[in-house]
């Protein structure tokens, strides 16, 4: 099987801030660790960045671009997105096609929104899921606390099995930690 990373929604306006994700720059480092190593094996990593008409993630803004800290190269692949899905009217279908992709490691920003929606569309779609158990985020909100969030998706996702394909929750340091 060939993976790809795909790193969603990791940019200034969710990192810093009045939206800051719980532990942002622990769970940059975690995505870092997975995406360097990805790099290093050849395997597509692929930046995907929210986008809306106007506010902090308005295209082009400050809150919009990928924060400091973050690493990335110029092999890395970028999709621009309007909704949760990581798919719905962009080209990361056809890129993950190009590169022959059949499995997919997730991670990125906020675990209840984008994070769940690309991971349910994927498994969908066909591709299994290996989601970093300490790679993704989220804000508190007026129920849960956000560590509390991010638990849950790991064990809500990791136990879905009607799509065909599972997602497997892994931390980031066991992810190809032999290559």
């Amino acid at each position: 099987m060939t993976t790809a990373l795909l790193i969603i929604d990791v940019q200034q306006a969710l990192c810093f801030g009045e939206y800051a994700a719980f532990e942002a720059k622990r769970v940059i480092d975690c995505i870092n660790l997975v995406s360097d190593r990805c790099r290093n094996a050849r395997i597509p990593v692929i930046l995907i960045q929210h986008e809306t008409s106007d506010g902090p993630l308005q295209f082009g803004s400050e809150g919009w671009q990928l924060p400091p800290g973050l690493h990335v190269a110029p092999s890395d692949f970028r999709v621009r997105k309007r909704t949760p899905d990581s798919f719905l009217n962009t080209d990361l279908l056809s890129i993950l096609t190009s590169v022959g992709a059949s499995e997919l490691i997730v991670c990125g920003l906020q675990s209840e929104f984008c994070v769940d929606t690309t991971t349910r569309r994927s498994l969908a779609l066909g591709f299994p899921v290996t989601l970093i158990a300490d790679g993704h985020s989220t804000v508190d909100n007026f129920v849960l606390a956000a560590a509390q969030i991010t638990a849950h998706h790991n064990e809500t996702l990791a136990n879905i099995s009607s799509f065909g394909p599972r997602v497997r929750v892994m931390p980031a340091a066991e992810i190809l930690a032999a290559g």
